[in-house]
């Protein structure tokens, strides 16, 4: 008799956050949890990933280790991104991650994270709904996707080096930022999105956006106006152009201690949202979307379900 496969964990070392999602043997999340590390502190100028936010991950890395005992999980993938792949001491803190989590780490491309994002984003929506852009802004990188799904031949796929801690520490250093900085910020990215739409037609013929990661969760928490997190009013709330445009210039003529003491904000991101949405309503300007779909399936998800179905 067959034995039945135990609980699999996945781990995403984001550039701003930690993120930890344990699924039993169906695949039904048991535990997900998310910590604020910001381990691309700095990345952007120096190059390295600091000390201290390396520190920082791992610790998390440890805490998740002894929740992942807890459950009896069996198998895990843990994966590193944008900060990891942009910094000439990505090898200290991988190591480092094997150390304290006890999974080798994977180092993913852009487009390897963009396909497992996209999986995980598109496992509950009707293909028909299709063809879909799917945008995930990260701390160091936005990933951008287009096609009908992640095993899609012709798949669109793009890492831009434009996500909310990036854009922050590139241009947006005032609290609240100048509109000179904003102006800066707004260009820069404009510049890089349309050579990515250059290089990709097919991102204009996408019918269905469905956005991913902390910024567009967050905009969804603070149009509800969430004291505490709820994952069922977020995943799949719909977000409208006017939405995003609005948030966007709310939160960025405020400070970020204003912004935290909005409810939805959760903490450690209020410093860097206005670099995100700026993305966001860049990516539906220019492709002419009226509406987000929010999801909370995301990268995680994508590497849970290769666990389960392995």
């Amino acid at each position: 008799m067959t034995r039945r496969l135990g609980p699999v964990a996945a781990v995403d070392c984001g550039t701003n956050s930690t993120r930890l999602l344990v699924v039993d043997e169906r695949g039904t999340a048991l535990t997900r949890l998310m910590e604020i590390t910001r381990l691309g502190q700095g990345v952007d100028a120096t190059g390295r990933l600091a000390p201290e936010a390396i520190d920082r991950c791992v610790s998390v890395l440890e805490r998740y280790r002894a929740v992942m005992d807890e459950h009896g999980v069996e198998r895990a993938r843990l994966v590193a991104t944008s900060a990891v792949r942009d910094a000439a001491n990505g090898e200290d803190f991988l190591r480092a991650a094997e150390q304290a989590s006890g999974v080798v780490p994977e180092l993913l491309d852009g487009e390897s994270e963009g396909r497992l994002s996209m999986a995980g984003a598109l496992s509950e929506l009707d293909a028909s709904a299709g063809p879909f852009l799917v945008v995930d802004i990260g701390g160091g990188s936005t990933e951008l996707m287009a096609g009908s799904g992640p095993d899609d031949p012709d798949l669109a796929v793009v890492s831009l080096q434009l996500g909310c801690v990036r854009v922050t520490e590139r241009w947006l250093h005032g609290d609240p930022p100048a509109a000179r900085e904003l102006a800066e910020a707004e260009a820069g990215v404009g510049a890089v999105l349309e050579e990515a739409i250059a290089r990709h037609p097919r991102f204009t013929e996408a019918r269905r956006l469905v956005g991913l990661a902390g910024t567009v969760s967050t905009l969804a928490a603070l149009r509800s106006g969430l004291v505490r997190y709820d994952r069922a009013r977020v995943h799949h709330a719909v977000l409208s152009a006017a939405d995003v445009a609005g948030w966007y210039r709310t939160l960025a003529a405020e400070p970020a201690a204003a912004r935290l003491a909005r409810p939805g904000m959760a903490a450690g991101r209020q410093d860097v949202i206005v670099g995100g949405v700026l993305v966001l309503d860049a990516v539906m300007a220019r492709l002419g979307l009226d509406e987000c779909l929010v999801s909370e399936s995301d990268i995680l998800d994508g590497l849970a379900a290769s666990l389960v179905g392995g």
